[in-house]
């Protein structure tokens, strides 16, 4: 079947409608546009485990406090759309507005809007709920599928979802990352050659990190080593680099079997995030 591509939430909610008419299980995948690997093996694993797949492009304005960095966003839908076409998604759906004029609603998650990312990018957080839930009105989709990249940005999407009951399965795909281990990303693609070449030691100190936190079992150990690597390489600011629960992203509690490294750097070009999924053994 040949993709189908609209920019209107009552043809999008229509068409989705038909198909769970028919029984289908509805998968949807939100994207920002300028895909890559790393959409399109959420794609894939939508495709695998429904009958349906459901992706949308949207810049979306709230999730952005700087506007530097919203013109900057990449763009570019024909490519996109060639993509996700090839990937066998069957609905695209791409609002060229998606907030009527006056809007005046948003959707915020207590807590986790105000630590790491969100004491990093105050308001963001607020943006993506806001934007997200939205989408999940239009679609009404059985699964949302997330990647693991963006691990913070999953919780807080995790929350609002359950918070709010909202009828739909969290998919969490592994993040993808490039041969020399950094996450794929849109934002790559603002990188100079030698800010790419720097690039890969945000793996290289998850990675030190974890070592460490197996050897020693303590949360300041593995982020001292983090911090090390990260300082070796000379970035531009590390804005932070620390071991943290996963739901939470606070320290872990006494107990706690799991736990992820999170770092955020900045470059000239680019502000990058990476993570690490960590079991603890009792880390502290």
């Amino acid at each position: 079947m040949a993709l189908e591509w609209t920019a209107a939430p009552g043809a999008a909610r229509a068409r989705v409608r038909s198909y769970r008419a028919r029984g289908e299980r509805v998968a949807f995948v939100p994207t920002m546009g300028a895909l890559h690997e790393g959409h399109l093996s959420l794609v894939a694993r939508a495709r695998r485990n429904a009958d349906r797949v459901v992706a949308s492009i949207f810049v979306n304005p709230l999730q952005f406090n700087d506007p530097k960095d919203l013109r900057k966003y990449p763009r570019n839908l024909a490519r996109d759309r060639a993509l996700l076409g090839r990937a066998g998604v069957d609905l695209v759906f791409a609002p060229r507005a998606f907030y009527r004029k006056g809007h005046a609603t948003q959707v915020v998650v207590s807590g986790l809007d105000r630590v790491l990312e969100g004491a990093h990018r105050p308001g963001h957080f607020t943006g993506v709920a806001t934007v997200v839930a939205k989408l999940l009105h239009v679609i009404e989709p059985d699964q949302l599928w997330l990647g693991q990249k963006d691990a913070q940005q999953v919780a807080v999407i995790a929350r609002m979802i359950a918070d709010l009951d909202f009828p739909v399965r969290v998919r969490v795909a592994p993040t993808v990352r490039a041969k020399d281990g950094l996450a794929l990303s849109s934002r790559n693609a603002r990188l100079s050659e030698s800010e790419r070449a720097q690039a890969p030691a945000l793996y290289r100190a998850l990675r030190a990190g974890a070592q460490r936190l197996k050897r020693t079992h303590k949360a300041a150990a593995a982020e001292r080593a983090m911090r090390g690597v990260l300082a070796e390489a000379k970035l531009l600011r590390v804005d932070y680099a620390a071991l943290v629960d996963p739901a939470t992203f606070t320290q872990p509690g006494r107990g706690a079997r799991r736990g992820l490294l999170v770092v955020a750097a900045r470059f000239p070009s680019a502000r990058l995030i990476d993570n690490l999924p960590v079991r603890l053994g009792g880390a502290g």
